[in-house]
This record gives structure tokens, sequence and C-alpha cells, in this order.
């Protein structure tokens, strides 16, 4: 299979396996490949991932999905983000939400950071108690979480969290690694884009993040958006391991059902929402804050309408 299609209005294409070719006509994606040739609207293109696959990309299409307001990441052999290409000036209060981003005080960007190290505990907890029986105390740890996280409950967190979700006491969490990891790898990639997507569609800059700082990571907000969503991937990696085993092949079936964990619908205070619409809504209460006003961040407690 050439590329991946789930058939919903926020697309993510995925490209591997095989030559492909994608060019743009009539505002329609057209994807050539030996199986034959898939068209879709370029407005429902959510995220396209070339990912260790070999493909021939027209400028018309990375600019078309662009303007769509779509997100475009290309993948090493880890199927770790080596580029991705997101849509700029696609809000109209752009340079005034700029302007608040880059003036936020030292205080706020660390309560900032305690809100969101808070929400991703608890989103643990909560995986693990599903997955694991137990929570293993991950629960009481939420309300340690300081301004800053200055004792890093965050790690004493992943530290119980990682040996428990996979029942592995060795498991570490190393991009390198030749096993879950990879899966990992590949769902926090689309995850990545998914959040950075929604970040320039609320007019902030993903670079401009509020704890990392990597001076390699160009999409540091991205990367501090997206962390009380993890869990909702290790999840679905858990599962997966659980039926295949750990070193599974990352194939396109594998590679569905992660993706699918992307694609459900979660009940958000009675209502049911796509994570995309979650993650705006999350970058839009940021980008509040950031102008003064709202307080907080409000990271909502979100669960799968129908469980896998």
């Amino acid at each position: 299979m050439a590329a991946l299609f789930l058939q919903m209005t926020e697309r993510i294409i995925d490209i591997s396996e095989r030559p492909v070719s994608l060019h743009a006509r009539n505002s329609l994606l057209v994807i050539d490949s030996p199986d034959g040739t898939n068209t879709m609207p370029l407005e429902e293109v959510s995220a396209l991932v070339l990912a260790a696959g070999q493909a021939t990309v027209s400028q018309a299409t990375l600019a078309g999905i662009a303007e769509s307001g779509g997100a475009v990441v290309i993948c090493n052999k880890s199927y770790m983000p080596a580029a991705m290409l997101l849509p700029f000036g696609s809000h109209f209060v752009q340079t005034e939400r700029l302007a608040a981003q880059t003036s936020i005080s030292a205080p706020t960007r660390k309560r900032l950071w305690q809100e969101i190290v808070r929400a991703k505990v608890r989103a643990q907890a909560h995986i693990l108690e599903a997955e694991a029986g137990s929570d293993f105390g991950l629960s009481d740890l939420v309300a340690q979480v300081r301004s800053g996280d200055p004792t890093n409950v965050e790690a004493r967190a992943a530290q119980i969290y990682w040996p428990r979700i996979f029942g592995d006491p060795s498991f570490r969490r190393r991009r390198d690694a030749n096993d879950q990891n990879r899966l990992l790898n590949y769902g926090y990639t689309v995850l990545r884009a998914i959040v950075a997507r929604a970040i320039c569609a609320s007019g902030l800059h993903p670079s401009l993040g509020l704890h990392h700082h990597n001076r390699y990571d160009s999409f540091c907000l991205a990367s501090d958006l997206m962390e009380p969503f993890r869990p909702l991937v290790d999840s679905a990696v858990c599962d997966i391991c659980r039926a295949e085993g750990a070193d599974v092949e990352i194939s396109p079936v594998i590679k569905k059902s992660i993706l699918q964990s992307l694609y459900e619908r979660y009940e958000v205070a009675g209502e049911q929402r796509t994570l995309f619409d979650i993650a705006t809504r999350v970058s839009n209460a940021l980008a509040r804050v950031f102008a003064g006003e709202q307080r907080n961040l409000e990271i909502p407690r979100i669960r799968p309408v129908v469980a896998r």
C-alpha cells in the first residue's frame, strides 16, 4: 500500500512503502502510485506524512496543502520528524497574537508549564489504570507539580509509568531503540503535526515554546502542548504490542491502528470532539492567556467516545 487513508474530513495521509507521485489539480490532491490513482480535496488534508518512502511531490501540492491549513511532515528512517511544513498567516490577528506570545513573562510561562505537566501526569494515570489496573500512585503526584515543575515530577512520573504500561521493568523511552519506541516515534510525529497545525490556526508560532527550548527543535511550542495528549498514542501502542509484540513491523496496518487513536472522537464536557478541535481549543486558550484575557489553559480531561 502506498498511501494510508482514513475516511474522515480531517485526513492524515501516510505515504510509504512504494514510489508515489503527488500533485495538485483543480483543488484536489492527486496521488499516483502502482496501485492506481487516488484523489481528495486539498482542504480535507489535515497532515501529509512522508515516512520512509519514495515520493515525488510538486511545489503546487505543498502550497495547496499549506494554503488549505494542512501540515506536511517528512520523517527519517526512525519515524522521527526531519522537517515540517506548516501554514502561516491563516489567523486574522496573527501579528497581534505573535507580539503577545513573545512578551510573555517568566512566571506566566512557568505556571502554564505546571498546568501542562499536571494534565500529562493525570492522563498517564488514567491510561495506566486502564491498561495495568492501577495508576501506581501517579494521581498522587499531580498535586506535587509546582510552578515550572522544579522538582521534576514529570520525570518521576515517567519512571513509574513506562515500565508498567508495557509490563516490562527494563523499558525506557529512547527514540533510537529498536522496540516499541519505533511505534511511539511514529505516533508522536503525527501528533506533533496535529498540534502544530492547531497552534498555527490559533495565530501563534510553534517554535516559541513555554518549556522546550531545544535549539534543534523548530516546534518547541508544539512539543509543549502535545504532552497531555501523548498517552493517547501510548495506549494505542500498548494495545498493538500486547497483540503483536514489541518487535512488530511498522506496516501500513500498524500505522493505521496508531492513526486511528488520533482520529477518534473524544468526549469533553459531554460533547464529542476531534483531537484537532481539542488541540485548537487549547491553543486558542493559550493565545488568550498570552493576551491577558484569561489566566488558565484549562486543558480538558478527554476519553474516547467508543473504547477500542
